[in-house]
C-alpha cells in the first residue's frame, strides 16, 4: 500500500469486530517498530503482546475504558531507559519519549497496512498495569493498543490544516520569503 494513503487510512479505533487476529502480523508491525530512529543507538522498548481475555479485561478496567475488553489482543509498550539516561543525563526520558512516540508511529502505520485497527491509550493507572502484567518498577508503561479488525467502517476525524502547522525561519512567521542567492542572482 502507498505510504500517503496508509498515513491517511490510519486512524483510531474503539469498536472490533469478533474476526481472529493473526498474532504474527502484530509481530510484522512489531518489527518495523524496532527500526525507528535510536539516540545513541540506545533501544528502550519493549513490547508484551497480551491475549488472556482477563488480562484484557483488567486492562480495560485499569484505563477506565471498556471497548478494550473487545480487542483480540493489547499490546503494552514499555521502555527502560536507565542506559539513556547514563549517557544523555535528563535528556535521555526526552530522548526515551521521542524512541518511543518514533516507534509507535511506525507501529501504528504498519498495523493499519495489513487492514488491523487500534487506539493508542495514554490514559491508565500505572501502578495497576505493572501490578497485572508483573512489570518491575524501574520499566515505564508507555501505551496501550488493542489490536483487532474494526467493527463497521469508521471516520477519521479531522486533522489540522498543513497552514495551522507551518512557520518559515521565526515563531509564527506563515510566510516564505523568496529564495535570495547570497551570491546576488535571482532564481
Amino acid at each position: 500500500m502507498d505510504f500517503d494513503k496508509v498515513a491517511k487510512l490510519r486512524h483510531s479505533v474503539r469498536h472490533f469486530s469478533t474476526r481472529k487476529v493473526d498474532w504474527r502480523d502484530i509481530m510484522k508491525a512489531i518489527d518495523l517498530a524496532r527500526l525507528a530512529p535510536l539516540a545513541g543507538n540506545i533501544p528502550t522498548l519493549k513490547f508484551l503482546i497480551i491475549s488472556d481475555e482477563e488480562k484484557i479485561s483488567r486492562l480495560a478496567e485499569a484505563s477506565q475504558q471498556e471497548f478494550i475488553s473487545e480487542a483480540r489482543f493489547v499490546v503494552v509498550v514499555c521502555s527502560t531507559h536507565d542506559q539513556l539516561t547514563r549517557s544523555y543525563d535528563e535528556r535521555g526520558l526526552k530522548y526515551s519519549k521521542q524512541q518511543a512516540g518514533a516507534a509507535i508511529q511506525n507501529f501504528l502505520l504498519k498495523l493499519t497496512e495489513l487492514g488491523l485497527a487500534t487506539c493508542w491509550i495514554g490514559a491508565f493507572s500505572d501502578e495497576e498495569v505493572k501490578r497485572i502484567l508483573q512489570i518491575s518498577d524501574d520499566v515505564e508503561v508507555e501505551a496501550l493498543f488493542p489490536i483487532g479488525y474494526e467493527l463497521g467502517k469508521g471516520k477519521q476525524k479531522p486533522k489540522p490544516l498543513l497552514e495551522q502547522c507551518v512557520y518559515f525561519n521565526t515563531w509564527k512567521n506563515k510566510y516564505m520569503e523568496p529564495w535570495k542567492d547570497p551570491r546576488g542572482s535571482k532564481t
